[in-house]
C-alpha cells in the first residue's frame, strides 16, 4: 500500500464557510463532521493539525498505534531554531505545550469519531498516564495528562503604548478596528465578522453575532469607537465599490470593497506598532488590555464576562490577577484586619 502524503487545500463557501480536505476519504470525512459544528477557524486549525501529523507519521489513520503519537509527541519537542535557542515564557526549546496540546487534541477528536462509526475498536491516542498513588493498593490512582501547559497571564499594553498606538494608525477605519479591542474588547474575528446592521449608533452597542463558537451577544462600546467608525464610513468606505455588508473593508488595491481578512488587520497592527516603536503587539493583547482596565476600574467580574463572551467564567477570572490594584487591595484589607487582631490580642494579654 503506497504511503499517505497529507496535501491540504481549502475552499471558501460564501462569506462565512470553508471546505478544508486532505485527500484521505476518512479524514476530509471527519473533517465534513467539524465544519457541519464548528466556526471556519477551528476546520482550518484541525486540518492542521491532522496534516502535520500524518506527515511526520506517514501511515494510514487506522494503522496508527499508541506508539506513534507518543514519537509524535517526541518529534514536536525536537529545537525548532537550533539547540540553545528557547522560549523565554517556558524555557522550551521546541513547539509550545499549547501547541502540542492542541494538536493531540485534535487527533483525540478524529479517532474518537472513527471509533463512533465503528472503524477503529479503540482510540492509539491515550488520555493521560496512570500514576498510583503511595500506599493506594486496591485504587487505580489518578491520571496525569500527556502535556501539561504552563497557565501565564497574557500581556497588556500601558498607557502610553496605547496612546502611541492610536497616534500611529493611518485611518479612520483602522482606528475604529482598534478601539473596538481595546474598548469594547472585542476579538479580532468578531470585529472583521460585524456587519452594518450589528452597529446600534443610537444606544453605543454592537451586536457580535460570529463570535468564538457562534455565541451571539450585544456589548456597549465607547463612544471614541462610534467617533472614529462614523468618520470611516463617512469619508473612506466607499459605498459604491463595496462588495459586501461587512463594516471593515479593503480601501484600495484589487481587494478594494472587499471584506478585510485576518492577514490585513495584523499587517494594519504590525505597521502601526513599528511606527509606534512598541515591541510586542497583537489583536488579542488589545482585547487582553480592555478587559483588565475594565476590571480595574470596578467592573464586576460577572460584567466582564459577558462584555468578553466569556461561557465560564474561570476564563475571566484570570483578569483579577492581571488587574494592578485588585491582589494589593485585597491583601492590605486583609492584611489590616490581620494585624489589628494580633495588635489587639497581644495589647490584651499579660506583660
Amino acid at each position: 500500500m503506497p504511503i499517505f502524503i497529507p496535501c491540504l487545500s481549502r475552499r471558501a463557501l460564501g462569506d462565512t464557510g470553508v471546505e478544508v480536505r486532505l485527500g484521505h476519504e476518512l479524514l476530509d470525512d471527519y473533517l465534513r463532521f467539524v465544519a457541519a459544528r464548528c466556526r471556519p477557524n477551528s476546520v482550518l486549525a484541525a486540518g492542521y493539525d491532522l496534516k502535520v501529523f500524518f506527515t511526520i507519521v506517514a501511515k494510514d489513520p487506522v494503522d496508527v498505534t499508541t506508539t506513534d503519537v507518543f514519537d509524535f509527541i517526541a518529534a514536536q519537542r525536537l529545537p525548532v531554531r537550533g539547540g540553545n535557542v528557547v522560549r523565554l515564557d517556558d524555557g522550551e526549546k521546541g513547539l509550545s505545550a499549547r501547541t502540542i496540546a492542541r494538536r493531540l487534541a485534535t487527533l483525540s477528536g478524529l479517532y474518537g469519531y472513527l471509533c463512533a462509526r465503528d472503524l477503529m475498536a479503540a482510540s492509539p491516542v491515550p488520555t493521560g498516564l496512570s500514576v498510583r498513588l503511595p500506599g493506594a493498593r486496591h485504587r487505580s490512582g489518578r491520571a496525569t495528562p500527556l502535556i501539561r501547559t504552563p497557565r501565564t497571564l497574557p500581556r497588556v499594553l500601558n498607557p502610553a503604548d496605547a496612546a502611541g498606538l492610536l497616534a500611529a494608525l493611518r485611518t479612520h477605519r483602522d482606528r475604529a478596528m482598534v478601539l473596538a479591542m481595546l474598548l469594547g474588547g472585542l476579538r479580532r474575528c468578531e470585529v472583521l465578522g460585524l456587519r452594518l446592521t450589528d452597529v446600534d449608533l443610537a444606544d453605543r452597542r454592537v451586536t457580535i453575532a460570529e463570535g468564538k463558537g457562534g455565541h451571539h451577544r450585544i456589548v456597549p462600546v465607547s463612544s471614541g469607537f462610534f467617533a472614529a467608525l462614523a468618520d470611516y464610513l463617512d469619508q473612506e468606505r466607499d459605498a459604491t465599490a463595496a462588495t459586501t455588508d461587512r463594516v471593515f473593508v479593503t480601501l484600495k488595491g484589487p481587494r478594494r470593497g472587499q471584506p478585510l481578512s485576518a492577514p490585513g488587520l495584523d499587517e494594519i497592527l504590525r505597521g502601526a506598532r513599528n511606527r509606534a516603536g512598541i515591541e510586542h503587539l497583537t489583536c488579542h493583547m488589545l482585547r487582553h488590555t480592555c478587559l483588565t482596565r475594565l476590571r480595574e476600574a470596578g467592573m464586576s467580574l460577572e460584567a466582564v464576562q459577558a462584555q468578553a463572551g466569556h461561557r465560564n467564567i474561570s476564563s475571566t477570572r484570570i483578569y483579577l490577577h492581571l488587574a494592578d490594584t485588585w491582589l494589593s487591595t485585597q491583601y492590605h484589607q486583609a492584611v489590616t484586619a490581620l494585624d489589628s487582631s494580633l495588635t489587639g490580642t497581644h495589647s490584651g494579654g499579660d506583660a
